[in-house]
């Protein structure tokens, strides 16, 4: 194996080169499958949370996953009685890396899942993290580069965005010990803090207001905060059309850190403001 700073390198150098790269340049694919290869085993990280609470993105493996399909042709590939048509192929071993995959769910080769991880029918795209025994329900998504945290539950249907492009753009960071509620979506850059409970339905992208509703204060946009329980909600805005309600993200009640998440406790609390997990 190459040294991580000189493959650092490289991935600079042919980014650089980029608009020159064709399929056929076989020293560009192993550099490049060498960094794929780190991220598949979990070595290194599309991005991680900083002391200070600041997303920090490696950009160049976000070009590496860049140049990957830029230097990858479109092969076939066939899996009993279902047949893919992709750039890049599909995650494999997963018994021995100790995760559970339910039939009907899939992941990209450059997406990691520690060990626990349970995916039911599900998808999980390259570049993403997914933390040790995090519960990846049916018809959940995670996308490109998004980083999901430990002991997380994503309820079925539930959407987190991914982004690759432009490469110093921050994917969604879900914390350790998180329940998202059915149908959420997380998207754009959007950050739900350690040990929160997003209620079923709500939309948080990097643009969304998060308003504590004891209070009124807005808290920030796109980013809930840690240990507490949030819900969908409206603000009303006027417009030349009349008055309309934009979505917001309502957090209702704190939680004692570290505070383990009662099922029941949970439902009485989101049924009091008309809302699910």
């Amino acid at each position: 194996m190459v040294y991580r700073a000189d493959l650092k390198a490289r991935i600079g150098e042919l980014w650089a080169g980029r608009a020159g790269l064709s399929a056929g340049d076989a020293e560009a694919r192993r550099a490049v499958h060498d960094v794929i290869d780190l991220l598949d085993g979990g070595e290194v990280r599309v991005a991680e949370m900083a002391p200070n609470g600041d997303v920090v993105v490696h950009e160049w493996l976000k070009q590496a996953i860049l140049l990957l399909f830029k230097l990858s042709e479109m092969e076939t590939t066939e899996l009993g009685p279902f047949e893919f048509a992709d750039k890049i192929p599909l995650k494999t071993r997963y018994q021995e890396r100790g995760v559970r995959v339910v039939p009907g769910a899939s992941a990209r080769w450059g997406s990691y899942q520690a060990p626990g991880v349970v995916m039911m029918p599900s998808y999980v795209n390259i570049g993403a993290w997914v933390g040790a025994n995090t519960m990846v329900d049916t018809w959940a998504t995670v996308g490109s580069c998004a980083q999901i945290g430990r002991n997380v539950h994503l309820s079925g249907g539930v959407g987190i965005g991914g982004v690759l492009e432009p490469p110093q753009a921050v994917p969604v960071f879900v914390g350790d010990e998180c329940l998202i509620g059915s149908r959420c979506i997380v998207a754009d850059g959007a950050r739900v803090g350690e040990g929160t409970v997003l209620g079923a339905g709500c939309i948080l992208t990097g643009s969304i207001p998060v308003i504590d509703a004891a209070t009124g204060e807005e808290l920030g946009r796109g980013a809930v905060p840690p240990w507490c329980v949030a819900v969908s909600g409206t603000r009303p805005r006027t417009f030349t059309g009349g008055e309309f309600g934009l979505p917001c993200v309502l957090v209702v009640k704190r939680l004692t850190p570290g505070e383990r998440h009662d099922k029941s406790v949970l439902n009485d609390v989101l049924r009091d403001h008309g809302a699910a997990t």
